[in-house]
């Protein structure tokens, strides 16, 4: 149970990454560059005060390995900045071990006891196509186990954790002894996880399993990864709001786990700004899409944004 639920818990963290995947801690093999984008810009902004400028970078959790290293404005900018800020560090294990009460039911409870007997039976599954262990996940929290079959989705379509964006920042800051800090935290994050009601955990529950059963989960993927690789926000923004008007329960869902979070974010980038050392922000690309994005509430505050 142990390495599965490590496993599991990397890849919900951070969890603005509508529950896709996860960092690791380890940094990437340089095998090549993402395909370029389209535009020519990348999911990177700079944010201008009158004294200091940082970097803000939307992340995806899951890659592959020809991703890296990503691409020169990337680079440029994380070389040029001090501090990593991520929204949670994964590679700090005793903060996870501390989680598992968000996670999972303690026996003799279990997943089958707060969700609908159809729901279940259609979780078996797709535990059955993913390989992946009955006895474990039946231990999970509904929103915990259907995160896991769409982490599996991610691997299956081909992008792991072990490429995933975070854990490549974070492995690189470390092998350059940069800073790393957390603009929200492993606690604060698995309190957010934990604050789902029954009724939203069997919401999200459902939603995803009808999501994978229309074929939507894969549409989704592939849009957020064409998304982030186009260096385009509106088109991430669109992909989740198809997803949204589909899947019954995903817009509160993305309220709740995207949009609730940016005021407390914002303040501290603003705490960024304010030192004279240059951070580089990582977070989930989706916290930087639309009007409601940290992007737009940083420019709604006067400060110089652009995209690199």
């Amino acid at each position: 149970m142990k390495s599965l639920f490590f496993s599991l818990l990397r890849t919900l963290i951070p969890v603005a990454g509508l529950a896709c995947a996860a960092a690791s801690a380890q940094q990437p093999a340089a095998t090549g560059a993402p395909a370029p984008a389209a535009t020519g810009r990348q999911f990177l902004w700079e944010v201008s005060s009158l004294t200091n400028r940082v970097y803000l970078y939307g992340t995806i959790h899951a890659g592959k390995a020809a991703w890296y290293p990503l691409p020169d404005p990337v680079e440029k900018a994380l070389q040029d900045s001090r501090v990593l800020v991520v929204e949670a560090d994964v590679t700090n294990l005793q903060a996870m071990a501390k989680s598992a009460p968000a996670m999972m039911y303690a026996p003799p409870d279990r997943l089958d006891k707060h969700v609908a007997p159809a729901d279940f039976a259609r979780l078996k599954k797709l535990i059955g196509r993913f390989k992946l262990p009955e006895e474990q996940v039946a231990q999970m929290k509904p929103f915990v186990a259907v995160s896991l079959v769409v982490f599996s989705e991610w691997g299956r379509l081909g992008y792991l954790p072990q490429y995933g964006v975070d854990g490549y920042l974070i492995g690189k800051a470390k092998g350059e002894a940069k800073r790393i800090v957390e603009i929200e935290g492993l606690e604060a994050q698995m309190a957010l996880m934990d604050s789902l009601s029954e009724q939203e955990q069997q919401d999200v529950f459902k939603g995803t399993l009808d999501a994978f059963d229309r074929g939507l989960t894969a549409e989704q993927i592939t849009g957020m990864v064409n998304a982030w690789q186009s260096g385009d926000p509106a088109l991430l923004l669109e992909v989740a709001r198809k997803y949204n008007a589909e899947i019954q329960g995903a817009k509160a869902f993305e309220e709740k786990f995207i949009w609730s979070r940016h005021e407390p974010m914002v303040k501290k980038i603003e705490g960024y700004l304010a030192t004279k050392d240059r951070h580089f922000i990582a977070v989930g690309a989706l916290h930087l899409a639309g009007e409601r994005g940290l992007v737009e509430m940083l420019r709604a505050r006067g400060y110089v944004v652009k995209q690199l």
